[in-house]
Parts: structure tokens; C-alpha cells; sequence
């Protein structure tokens, strides 16, 4: 999609040059052998595919031993090695949760590698919400707490991560980090702060406060965590959902909405 015909959102300036994904480097070539892509993989070029606010993405186009072709995605950007370090963990989770509509991550380091061959296909909304109620089933938390075993990322903003014994508490930190990070970046503004004493002081406890009381019980679960329509596909050879770009936390599993990434942004 050129970018004059990307939706307002994306019309702004990428700070990360192009020039980075109009080659292979050295670290994906070695990738290529130490992490034991298939056996003869050639690599044909590296091309822009996709769009991103944090990075570039580029898919890097192979030929196989048999002749037939291959497509690898790959993101370079200076914003850290931790952003990239946090989607192979969150990927590598989902994939081990729900193999079959993930991409596998097959390392990170100057680049993050998957492999699959996807495509903006129809999406069949029912298969989707299936796998999003797998996931939702399967992936437990390890130690029954709400948090991520390594940093995870909202954008250019990390997630609170660490291991909390309640919901409540969990989300109550995370809105007190968000504001903060608002107030940081656009002021402090008397009004918003007030309101947002209410809402973790009132709010938020009348409405999480009984989820976890009186004998009830929610527990953690793996959330993708950022799942919106850009992050969804659809597997070119078996039609099948595919979910990517996760950063990953062990949450309530209603926190898997674009609502707590609308705050995020905004």
C-alpha cells in the first residue's frame, strides 16, 4: 500500500530509514544456518512489506532447494533490542498455546524472524474467535499471577509486566502508568488528573474489586495483547487465522479488546 493511500494514521514520517530493509545483514544470513531455516535457503532480496509506526518491516524473499519459494518478515528499528526481545517471548507463548494460527518465530537479535506465508484474504470471523477462545483456554499462567515473564511493549511505551497476586491491583498500576506517561509527554492538566484519582479510587475497585471477592476467582490468562484487525491474517494454504505482533501478558482475558490499546495510544 503506498503510503498516500494509508489511512490517516499512518500518514506520518517513519524515523527509521528504508535503506536498513533493502538488505540482508549478516545476522539474518548466519540466522539462516545456526537456527536452522531450511537446508540450501538462498536468498533472492529483501523488500519493504507492511507498515509500522516503531520500525521497518520487510519480508525477505528465498528460494528453496526444490525450487519453490519462501517468504521470511523481518522489523529493524533503534528502539531497542527489549521491543524485539519482548515479541519473540510473546510470540514464541502464543505459538506454543495455539500453533496453528500463529506464526513461528524462529529468532531475534538484529532481526526478528518468522516464517509463514500470509495474506489479507477474508478473514472467517468465527475460526478467528475460536482460536481466541483457545488461546484464552489454554494459556494459563505459570505461577497463577497477572504479568509477563520479560518486558513487553504498547507501542514505544513498555507494559507493567511484573508478577501481581490481583487483577485490581494489576490494572489499577497499569492506568496510574499510563497517566503518567500522558502527563509526561502532554502536561498535566488539573481537570484529567482529578478524574483519574476517581477512577482508581472508586472506579476501579467497585468494578474489579468484586471479580476476586466473596469467594470468587478469576485467573490469568495469556493475552495477546495488542489484537486488532492489523495484527490478524489469514495462511495462504490453509485459510486459517493467523495472529501476530503480540506483546503478550498473562491478564483477564476481557483485557484481550482494542479498548486498553485505545488507551495506550491516546
Amino acid at each position: 500500500m503506498a503510503q498516500e493511500d494509508r489511512p490517516l494514521f499512518w500518514n506520518r514520517v517513519n524515523e527509521v530509514e528504508e535503506r536498513w530493509i533493502e538488505s540482508v545483514d549478516d545476522n539474518v544470513l548466519a540466522s539462516a544456518y545456526l537456527l536452522k531455516l531450511p537446508e540450501g535457503t538462498q536468498v533472492v532480496g529483501a523488500f519493504p512489506h507492511g507498515a509500522s509506526y516503531w520500525t521497518r518491516t520487510a519480508e525477505i524473499e528465498t528460494q528453496q532447494v526444490d525450487g519453490s519459494s519462501m517468504s521470511f518478515f523481518v522489523a529493524k528499528g533503534d528502539v531497542g533490542l527489549a521491543m524485539v526481545s519482548g515479541e519473540y517471548v510473546s510470540m514464541s507463548e502464543l505459538h506454543k498455546t495455539i500453533p496453528d494460527a500463529t506464526p513461528a518465530p524462529i529468532g531475534w537479535g538484529t532481526s526478528i524472524i518468522s516464517a509463514s506465508l500470509l495474506t489479507a484474504g477474508s478473514l472467517d470471523i468465527q475460526a478467528f474467535t475460536a482460536k481466541v477462545a483457545e488461546l484464552h483456554t489454554k494459556g494459563v499462567s505459570p505461577n497463577g499471577k497477572y504479568g509477563f515473564a520479560v518486558p513487553t511493549f504498547m507501542g514505544q511505551m513498555p507494559q507493567y509486566i511484573t508478577w501481581t497476586d490481583s487483577w485490581e491491583e494489576f490494572f489499577t498500576i497499569t492506568v496510574q502508568r499510563l497517566m503518567s506517561n500522558i502527563e509526561e509527554s502532554q502536561g498535566k492538566d488539573p481537570e484529567l488528573s482529578g478524574l483519574m484519582a476517581q477512577v482508581v479510587a472508586k472506579v476501579i475497585p467497585r468494578l474489579l474489586r468484586p471479580l476476586e471477592t466473596g469467594g470468587r476467582e478469576i485467573k490469568p490468562r495469556l493475552v495477546h495483547g495488542d489484537l486488532y484487525s492489523g495484527n490478524v491474517s489469514v495462511d495462504i494454504a490453509s485459510t486459517s487465522p493467523i495472529l501476530y505482533d503480540a506483546t503478550c501478558l498473562y491478564a483477564h482475558n476481557e483485557c484481550e479488546s482494542t479498548s486498553l490499546d485505545h488507551l495506550y495510544q491516546y
